[in-house]
């Protein structure tokens, strides 16, 4: 059984704005270190992963996860309003670890308003470019980060808990990524997130459920995809996204944060993770 904390919504508005496009929301190769959330008001266009595609309908609400490969293809019109948000970095575990979310859910006239409600109290919030390489990576990010810091505490409280009644109508429909029967790999993924910031070895992991590390690596990857070192290592590199794209810190106490004694090491796994060498990618974020 996952602890309240586990379970915990932790979002922080990034952007929001309504949108209009002509056959021109054509993008490819996407991967952000915060989630995205698209109310369909009109039109059609199809959201790709890397397995699937999505046609996107009028009143439907998508969810696209951070870290998720993706791209979009429009050939038409289409009227949408656009969320972004990111977990807090100070949380250990990431709701879209826990749960594997639905990409689809009919919307309701009451999560239209809801929307709308968030869209009036954040003025500002839009896009200005709605290239995904522009504005991932740019001054943008940061202008709305610094926005939501000076924000008043009662409409910060408002747009999170609506932030929360709309990511809980996709968690209605989620399912547990881990069987509740198989309560060896929950400890595993308690005991990572719970020492993320540290080194974490495969003995330490199989001493925790009392299996031969074969046997572990074996139960992991039949329920994870990855092995658990890939599993670790592909965690500490997006905490070190999301760092770098939240709080100024440099790219060394970022990774001795993360439990890399060496730096180098560090560099090398977060270029060979995101095909980009850390100094660049802060470069381009502009922390």
């Amino acid at each position: 059984m996952m602890t309240k904390e586990k379970n915990k919504l932790d979002f922080t508005l990034l952007n929001i704005g309504y949108a209009k496009h002509d056959g021109d929301w054509n993008f490819k190769n996407i991967k952000s270190p915060f989630a995205r959330i698209h109310y369909i008001l009109e039109g059609e266009a199809t959201i790709i992963f890397q397995n699937t595609s999505i046609k996107l309908k009028a009143d439907h609400m998508y969810l696209t996860p951070a870290h998720v490969h993706h791209g979009y293809e429009c050939s038409s019109t289409l009227s949408l309003f656009y969320i972004h948000i990111y977990e807090n970095p100070e949380r250990k575990s990431s709701i879209f670890d826990r749960y594997i979310f639905p990409k689809e859910i009919f919307a309701d006239k009451f999560l239209l308003e809801l929307v709308k409600r968030l869209h009036s109290i954040n003025p500002g919030r839009e896009l200005s470019i709605y290239d995904p390489k522009s504005y991932d990576n740019s001054s943008e990010l940061m202008k709305n980060i610094a926005i939501q810091i000076n924000s008043p505490f009662a409409l910060e409280a408002e747009s999170q808990a609506i932030i929360q009644l709309l990511i809980s109508r996709f968690l209605a429909g989620a399912t547990s990524r881990i069987p509740d029967v198989d309560k060896r790999l929950s400890r595993v993924l308690d005991y990572i997130d719970d020492h993320l910031h540290q080194q974490i070895s495969i003995d330490a992991l199989a001493d925790l459920t009392f299996l031969s590390k074969d046997h572990l690596i074996r139960l992991f990857k039949k329920h994870m995809d990855v092995t658990p070192m890939k599993y670790i290592n592909q965690k500490k590199i997006e905490k070190a996204q999301l760092m770098m794209l939240v709080d100024d810190i440099n790219i060394q106490e970022i990774s001795f944060k993360l439990g890399f004694e060496n730096i180098s090491y560090f560099n090398r796994l977060f270029k060979k993770m995101t095909g980009e060498n850390p100094t660049s990618y802060k470069r381009r974020i502009g922390r």
